[in-house]
């Protein structure tokens, strides 16, 4: 089996570019960012990296899959335990998204190629005075496999939203469906969080962004126009965020085509709401996805 890990600069952004067969994976530095996974260099993308992506220092990069932490979204939505871990005004999302990871470890075999990267807050953040470190271990093979490790360090208890803001590549979202939501109650974002409950399968007509709950570990993508299913195995997590910002947000969005909307989707496996973390002093928490890839005659 070929494998090789090879130092990359994405537009003057440090990273690593991770080959397995034939399966090819970019991340990036800054953030921990996965930027792009295809499971087969001959075959679309798995994971969606805007064209227009802009690499900036201080920002994520529109596409792959950002890491939201230690809160998600604007913090006022978050609950008033993980709240209280900050104060008003700070940037959407958290700062693991735009802070510095450090390469600790890499190994190959004939098995896989995995690195591990971490962030260290020991000391604390500007906008989130606690001791803490994350350690993200990313697995290529057949599959991608993708596991966050959040270590309290301090004495403190500890409240943290998070998620896995993974943006996938589909071939026309009007084609796709998405399944294993069916039963969950969700928290409808563009209708004041209001509160309803998933009837079958996921299909996209217009501006999505929901919150879904009691989610089951196994999800999946079924895109008829690429005769493939995107399977998502899921541990640490029973919440979920499904989005995609159709014709008139996507105008607003940075580093983001016009037409984008219709070639992506996205699926964050998170911890929010009622989801979110309580981590007493010395615990940590394992967040994981695993991503993988048939065919559908």
């Amino acid at each position: 089996m070929h494998y090789s890990l090879t130092p990359m600069t994405f537009s003057g952004l440090a990273g690593w570019r991770l080959r397995f067969g034939c399966a090819q994976l970019d991340i990036c530095q800054q953030g921990g960012q996965i930027l792009s996974y295809f499971a087969d260099v001959d075959q679309p993308p798995v994971i969606w990296l805007s064209e227009e992506a802009q690499y900036t220092l201080g920002q994520a990069v529109r596409g792959g899959v950002p890491i939201c932490w230690p809160w998600f979204g604007d913090r006022e939505h978050n609950p008033h335990a993980v709240q209280a871990m900050t104060q008003a005004g700070v940037p959407f999302h958290g700062f693991a998204r735009t802070s510095n990871w450090q390469l600790t470890h890499s190994a190959a075999s004939e098995q896989a190629l995995d690195i591990t990267l971490e962030l260290d807050v020991s000391a604390g953040h500007q906008d989130w005075p606690h001791p803490a470190k994350l350690v993200l271990q990313v697995s290529l093979s057949d599959r991608l496999s993708v596991r966050l490790d959040n270590y309290n360090l301090g004495t403190q208890p500890l409240a943290i939203s998070q998620a896995l803001h993974s943006y996938f590549a589909v071939s026309d979202i009007a084609s796709v469906s998405v399944q294993g939501f069916e039963q969950c109650p969700y928290h409808d974002c563009l209708q004041q969080w209001q509160a309803h409950q998933q009837s079958g399968a996921i299909h996209f007509k217009a501006e999505t962004d929901r919150v879904y709950l009691n989610v089951p570990k196994h999800l999946s993508i079924v895109d008829s126009n690429w005769q493939r299913r995107i399977h998502l195995h899921t541990q640490g997590s029973h919440s979920a965020i499904v989005w995609n910002p159709w014709i008139d947000k996507a105008r607003g969005l940075s580093g983001f085509a016009d037409t984008a909307w219709q070639q992506m989707l996205c699926i964050e496996t998170a911890n929010v709401l009622d989801d979110h973390l309580l981590l007493n002093g010395g615990e940590h928490h394992q967040l994981a996805l695993e991503i993988s890839c048939t065919t559908e005659p």
